[in-house]
């Protein structure tokens, strides 16, 4: 059994929108260093600064988590089942996240699923926690097949 979690295209947005505003401010901030008079140079760098800033923030805010029968995979690490001891539901913040405690007593921050207000809420975030808890029982201790 395989499952892949990725945040809605709300939360991807929101992530565009806050990428694309702080990479707009630099700029910004450069065209204004490098034509300190403005003119349609400063303009045209702040905008185009902002969608490209957008568009990648929300490609990049996309990226997830997939569970397979091997373990738990995101884009920074992939923990095997035989190391995870524990997943938790745990407000961070502004966001309600999944928290995969780990045999070493470490603990690791799925990339997705996560909930927050507004363009960070998730209206299936319970039951993506709910399938991530069932794979979890299922792969470390056994009772469903792969």
């Amino acid at each position: 059994m395989e499952a892949a979690f990725t945040p809605t295209w709300q939360q991807a947005l929101r992530h565009g929108l806050f990428s694309g505003f702080l990479t707009g401010l630099a700029g910004a901030l450069l065209a204004a260093a490098l034509a300190p008079v403005g003119g349609p140079l400063w303009l045209a760098l702040a905008v185009t600064s902002v969608l490209a800033g957008t568009a990648g923030g929300a490609l990049a805010g996309r990226r997830g988590t997939r569970v397979d029968a091997g373990g738990i995979r995101t884009a920074r690490c992939h923990e095997p089942w035989s190391q995870v001891v524990d997943l938790r539901a745990e407000r961070r913040g502004a966001r309600t996240v999944v928290s995969v405690y780990l045999e070493s007593g470490a603990s690791v921050q799925l990339a997705a699923p996560y909930s927050g207000s507004g363009l960070l809420a998730d209206p299936q975030f319970e039951l993506k926690v709910s399938t991530l808890s069932h794979l979890f029982r299922s792969h470390r201790i056994g009772g469903v097949p792969c």
